[in-house]
């Protein structure tokens, strides 16, 4: 009866989307190599490629249309409860923001993990914006739950490849 209820929480944890179920073991065929992150922008899901035929696949928010980008990149920084400083682009349409916004406040956009991207100023993070995961909401960097770039931060290193595709 104890696991049964655990199991019944646990589908609708999953169901609301805001536990840790957000990541899914899938099928995957790419050819690339274990450890590459694989975003698929039209999709809105990131895949972490596992090497065994699967990745494992999270629900993300993606850029809106005109401020998407495609190919690749690597992963440059791995930052805790990271403070936010808004890009020009990003100031110039909301000049309102602060300069920046300390790390674990809770209009911080990037959540409790980043990972800085060497390509502009793009970054796979958290977001204090679960209700946008799903969608095309950003200004080109990718958004995950909180307990999924929790996942995430764990497997990867500075230097981890990610390819961007459509």
């Amino acid at each position: 009866m104890q696991s049964r209820l655990a199991l019944m929480a646990v589908c609708l944890i999953g169901a609301t989307g805001t536990g840790a179920l957000a990541r899914d073991v899938v099928p995957f065929e790419s050819g690339l190599s274990a450890g590459t992150v694989v975003i698929r922008t039209a999709e809105r899901r990131l895949y972490y490629v596992r090497g065994d035929g699967t990745a494992l696949r999270y629900r993300i928010a993606v850029g809106r249309p005109g401020k998407q980008w495609f190919g690749e990149a690597r992963i440059d920084g791995k930052y805790v409860k990271p403070a936010w400083a808004p890009p020009a682009e990003v100031k110039r349409d909301n000049p309102r923001l602060p300069d920046v916004i300390p790390g674990g406040a809770s209009n911080n956009p990037m959540g409790v993990r980043a990972l800085t991207l060497d390509r502009d100023e793009y970054a796979i993070h958290g977001t204090n914006r679960p209700d946008s995961i799903g969608t095309f909401a950003s200004y080109g960097s990718i958004r995950m739950l909180n307990a999924d770039i929790l996942d995430l931060y764990e497997q990867v290193a500075v230097g981890t490849r990610v390819v961007v595709e459509r």
